[in-house]
């Protein structure tokens, strides 16, 4: 029987988010299997993957801060905002000339904080419920509304010149729901020669780290976080006695215990140190948001 946990995974190049998990599954003997967050085929770096009953912590991992380390390219925009579409566009004569270190400092400065960004067209948010990237596969005009996001971080770590090019190396912090693709691109039209993204690696979505995942081939040789392991990376842990673990299963509120959380949620977790489920403040009390099922001893 396999246990349930979370399984950190460093994703090769080459590789759909759908492959790994089909991988996982084979790996592991279970179909029980789903992962926090896709990353598009180019992209390699960390994806976080959850097991059997693990699974249901996957919700509060998705929406974690994450950090991408990237290369854009200044000089030709593509079909994609990537390097695997076509160049649609090059950088004029006069445009490139106009192009300044200070210019790109100042372009870069502008997509950090909090920004309003228009994914891109061949991304994977469903439009009435079909994802957008086979849409414009099909031959429509995808256009995707603006949306929030933040990021936090947007630092230039090396600059390498070509003919009419320049390559950007970037590590870049930002909430869930950003679009290296699209920062790119707009960093490229913002300076009027165009961008698109030829590298990206994840190496962190909230407190889990590149550093400790496993390689495709060794996906069974990794050690699973536990599920109470992993909800503490995401979540406070809140310990509950047993006659608490017990009254949550049951779907009973803990009465007059929500002074014990100073967030929104916590991770409960009882005297063996089993995750028994993830708690809520209800008015003085608490109670459960989602309760793991139960492993037979």
């Amino acid at each position: 029987m396999v246990s349930p946990g979370i399984l950190l995974v460093d994703k090769p190049a080459g590789l759909t988010s759908h492959d790994v998990v089909a991988r996982v599954r084979r790996a592991f003997g279970t179909r029980k299997v789903g992962h926090a967050g896709t990353l598009d085929p180019m992209a390699t770096g960390l994806l976080v993957i959850g097991l059997e009953g693990a699974t249901r912590l996957l919700t509060y991992i998705v929406g974690a801060d994450k950090t991408y380390q990237a290369t854009i390219r200044l000089g030709q925009a593509t079909t994609t905002d990537d390097a695997e579409g076509d160049i649609v566009a090059r950088a004029d004569d006069a445009s490139w000339a106009a192009v300044t270190p200070d210019r790109i400092t100042a372009g870069v400065l502008a997509l950090t904080g909090a920004i309003s960004q228009v994914p891109s067209s061949v991304s994977a948010i469903k439009v009435d419920g079909r994802r957008a990237y086979d849409r414009v596969r099909a031959g429509e005009d995808v256009v995707l509304a603006a949306r929030d996001v933040t990021v936090s971080r947007f630092d230039v770590l090396d600059r390498r010149e070509g003919e009419r090019l320049i390559d950007l190396d970037v590590v870049v912090d930002c909430s869930s729901g950003t679009y290296i693709r699209s920062l790119a691109r707009d960093l490229g039209s913002d300076l009027g020669v165009g961008g698109h993204l030829i590298a990206l690696r994840r190496t962190r979505v909230g407190d889990f780290d590149v550093a400790d995942a496993v390689g495709i081939d060794a996906l069974a040789e990794g050690g699973l976080l536990t599920p109470a392991a992993a909800a503490s990376r995401v979540l406070d842990p809140l310990a509950v006695s047993s006659a608490d673990a017990r009254d949550l299963r049951h779907g009973k509120r803990l009465v007059g215990q929500a002074a014990r959380l100073s967030g929104r949620l916590a991770a409960a977790i009882d005297e063996d140190g089993v995750l028994v489920g993830v708690v809520e403040k209800r008015g003085d009390d608490l109670k459960s948001a989602m309760n793991m099922p139960e492993v037979a001893s």
